[in-house]
């Protein structure tokens, strides 16, 4: 509609909008910012997933811990595909379970109270331990880690991405008295 000016003759108001160069250069210099931030924000999250799966697992370490503290008793943390009993073979992605191992084997037997159970990791993730805690960490009534055999255990879990090449990884180590912490470390492969 028109508008009339002070003077009484109508007024046309222009619509000021983009020219199709304009639109094109606004696009252009997205998809430049967009190439450039795309990897480093992939990176940045999974980052803060394997904190994630980290943070998540140690807390099931130190309920294990507090268990055997609280119920006197060996309670064992060892990793588990069905969540019922302790897996033979695989990494700790495919999920662990926690009980009260009343015989002191290392192995959840018939009988023995299940205390947690935790869901497999997503695709592509893999928690892997050193020798002496990749199928089990077992916590004695005093907080300390041993062997089923009665060995000192301790040892390295390390939470990554599953990859070929040089990749940011979270390692949870446990000492000597039990006690889990975790580290950001770069692994070579994550395989």
């Amino acid at each position: 509609m028109p508008v009339k000016s002070i003077s009484g003759s109508p007024t046309i108001r222009r619509s000021r909008g983009f020219s199709l160069f304009e639109m094109l250069v606004v696009v252009a210099i997205t998809a430049i910012l967009l190439a450039t931030a795309g990897p480093a924000l992939g990176t940045a999250v999974d980052g803060m997933k394997a904190t994630s799966f980290a943070n998540m697992f140690v807390a099931q370490l130190q309920l294990a811990r507090s268990e055997a503290i609280k119920r006197n008793h060996r309670v064992v943390a060892c990793r588990s595909a069905g969540g019922v009993n302790c897996a033979s073979a695989g990494g700790w992605e495919q999920g662990w379970i926690v009980f009260d191992d009343a015989n002191n084997n290392g192995l959840r037997d018939d009988g023995e109270l299940l205390l947690q159970r935790v869901d497999p990791l997503p695709a592509g993730w893999r928690i892997s331990g050193n020798q002496n805690v990749s199928r089990y960490i077992s916590f004695e009534p005093s907080g300390e880690t041993r062997l089923a055999s009665g060995a000192f255990q301790a040892g390295t879990i390390t939470v990554c991405r599953e990859q070929s090449t040089a990749s940011e990884a979270r390692q949870i180590i446990i000492n000597a008295v039990g006690r889990p912490r975790i580290q950001k470390s770069t692994v070579a492969s994550c395989a």
